[in-house]
């Protein structure tokens, strides 16, 4: 599950973890499993995620919490077939959105 997020340049891990609803340690826990999230972190050290991490972090979450891989098999997936297999999970999330919209809109009529 995932609550979109506003269209920001950084957004803090605890906002991350809310839209994702799982628990800040879990995205530490992911962000030293996965080379691809590089968050920056501030002069106190607190972490800032783009929204090209937030990106990574909604195809790791659907890979592992969606599909049932295991860490090691979503980092294969990442490594090997990361561009095919983001294009397709960027259509699926789209079609998922045009269908909640359909679905608004026919409770509307």
């Amino acid at each position: 599950m995932y609550i979109e997020l506003p269209d920001k340049r950084y957004y803090g891990i605890g906002e991350v973890a809310k839209a994702f609803c799982v628990k800040t340690s879990l995205i530490r826990f992911w962000e030293k499993e996965f080379d691809v999230l590089k968050p920056k972190k501030n002069a106190k050290g607190n972490r800032k995620f783009t929204p090209e991490d937030v990106k990574n972090l909604k195809f790791i979450y659907h890979l592992v919490k969606e599909r049932g891989f295991t860490l090691e098999g979503a980092k294969t997936q990442l490594k090997e077939e990361k561009k095919q297999a983001l294009n397709n999970f960027e259509i699926i999330s789209k079609l998922e959105g045009i269908k909640g919209q359909l679905i608004k809109i026919k409770e509307h009529l």
